[in-house]
């Protein structure tokens, strides 16, 4: 009888100090060591996500961690990337990841901004590297083959925003919130109808970036590079060379009107950005352009070429969609910066002329 009762309490004291274990595991709070993230992949199991957690240094006990997950197993652990910065203990730290509280790294877009540039902010956000955005923006046209099927790539329809992404997001993923964000602000300024349901491809609301809805039609015909550019595209081209020439709003109806009456005399545009862009795409551009530069065989120099380049040199904004959409009427031919932020316009060369000598002197003078 001595023996039994030995025992008993031998196995009591073990299934105390258990359970003390077990207590002190679940609900000690560990702090982490700086900001730590840790990035759980679909599929990982419950025994994959304690190890990597622990490897961390954010719970104290794989063991107890599984445990309390095998006692809640009704809530699903789900996958992503997770901030740890502030003490927390494993009951808790498993709230989080049953609630899907993920950490999204915000990549901005200015306006403007080449897909050269969104690749560097998106590699800059530590979503990935810059060339494998560079990939998608240059292959995937089937994004906006409905819109633009002639399109060389997605340049001009990364729509410019503030944008929250995951590292569980692909860069697929990312251009097409980009181009789900282009669509919704397009229909939203009458640049593009509202979405037939009826229409021939494949159709699928995804949700963008801001939280809009935007329908995605994926042509079921492989893009045309010879086709003509549309009425869409031609205005998308137009509006990325008024945005790189000017950053004031209210000016940028008037420069429309400029290259608009430069195009219908046949006129070459000479807009100085489309060089730069020329040399972008040929890897070939080194942070400042020279006279010689004009002459540099691209399709895309408009000093060369007249028309319209053969594709956008950058993302516009709505501004720049809408001045592109309805320039002013004016009889206006050229315009010079001021040396003030603004432009100064002219009818005839004479009148551009002295305008550059003014420029020139203002600029001397500073």
């Amino acid at each position: 009888m001595a023996i039994v009762r030995k025992i008993f309490w031998l196995i009591f004291i073990a299934a105390l100090a258990s359970a003390g274990w077990f207590a002190w595991a679940l609900l000690t709070p560990v702090e982490p060591r700086g900001k730590t993230f840790v990035l759980l992949h679909p599929g990982f199991s419950t025994r994959r996500i304690a190890a990597e957690l622990k490897s961390a240094g954010v719970i104290r006990s794989e063991e107890a961690f599984i445990l309390w997950h095998e006692l809640h197993r009704h809530r699903s652990l789900k996958a992503g990337e997770y901030l740890f910065e502030n003490p927390a203990n494993t009951i808790d730290l498993q709230k989080r990841l049953r609630h899907g509280d993920v950490y999204f790294r915000t990549v901005v877009v200015p306006e403007g901004f080449t897909m050269f540039d969104i690749a560097r902010a998106v590699e800059a956000a530590g979503l990935g590297p810059a060339d494998d955005f560079l990939k998608i923006a240059q292959s995937d046209t089937v994004l906006i083959a409905d819109l633009a099927p002639s399109a060389p790539s997605l340049e001009g329809y990364l729509f410019p925003d503030t944008y929250q992404f995951s590292r569980m997001e692909t860069m697929q993923d990312i251009a097409a919130a980009m181009v789900c964000q282009f669509r919704v602000v397009a229909q939203r300024i009458g640049l593009t109808a509202a979405p037939d349901s009826h229409a021939p491809g494949h159709a699928s609301e995804e949700p963008a970036n801001s939280g809009h809805l935007c329908l995605v039609v994926t042509s079921l015909e492989a893009r045309d590079s010879n086709a003509a550019p549309t009425d869409l595209e031609r205005t998308v081209i137009m509006a990325s060379i008024i945005e790189k020439e000017t950053a004031v709003a209210e000016e940028r109806p008037l420069v429309a009107s400029v290259y608009y009456n430069r195009l219908a005399n046949n006129i070459a545009l000479d807009a100085d950005p489309s060089i730069i862009y020329a040399e972008l795409l040929a890897g070939t551009y080194a942070g400042a352009l020279h006279h010689d530069d004009m002459r540099f065989d691209s399709p895309y120099n408009t000093y060369r070429y007249a028309g319209l380049p053969p594709g956008p040199i950058g993302n516009p904004g709505k501004s720049a969609l809408e001045a592109a959409m309805h320039p002013v009427q004016s009889d206006y031919f050229y315009f010079v910066a001021d040396a003030a932020g603004h432009h100064r316009f002219a009818r005839t060369i004479e009148e551009h002329n002295k305008n550059v000598a003014a420029y020139r002197r203002a600029m001397r003078g500073q």
